[in-house]
């Protein structure tokens, strides 16, 4: 007998990317995963950009949580225990993300591309790839990401070639 699916209907049971732990949801999820796909997105991720994805999850993990606590999570099929980050595919090398926490500004950064442009463009971003959301992400501590997650990156070769 299998264990019910603890998520109900926020996390989709079923899509392939929850095979790798990664939550496909809407944009404003029920529960704290680590990180998300969003559902309503345009584009599904490639298969290296899932990859990206799961690693991106991975690498708060190893950053945040000891051994004991890691093996705790594994006792669901997704993560949960954290501020979620929802990132949203437009297209083909197009990305945005949002935090769950925020409550004023835009929506998603970079903005919609119907947005972009526009006066609520204020970041003038344009379309940015996976990993250069996920860098400007929580990885952002100045204006260069961060020394650990580059780190991970040169460290992940096969999931983010240079």
């Amino acid at each position: 007998m299998t264990a019910a699916w603890p998520f109900g209907t926020d996390a989709d049971e079923h899509d392939p990317l929850t095979k790798l732990r990664i939550p496909v949801t809407g944009q404003h999820p029920m529960w704290r995963y680590i990180a998300t796909f969003d559902r309503e997105s345009e584009a599904r991720p490639t298969d290296l950009e899932a990859a990206q994805l799961a690693s991106y999850i991975e690498q708060y993990k190893d950053y945040f949580f000891n051994d004991c606590y890691k093996a705790k999570l594994l006792e669901r099929p997704l993560d949960v225990d954290a501020v979620t980050r929802i990132f949203h595919k437009w297209g083909e090398g197009d990305w945005s993300y949002r935090v769950v926490t925020w409550d004023y500004g835009p929506f998603w950064v970079p903005v919609a591309p119907r947005s972009r442009g526009g006066r609520f463009d204020t970041a003038k971003l344009g379309p940015l790839t996976l990993v250069q959301v996920m860098d400007r992400d929580k990885h952002m501590h100045t204006e260069y990401p961060s020394k650990d997650w580059l780190d991970w990156k040169a460290a992940h070769p096969e999931v983010f070639p240079t």
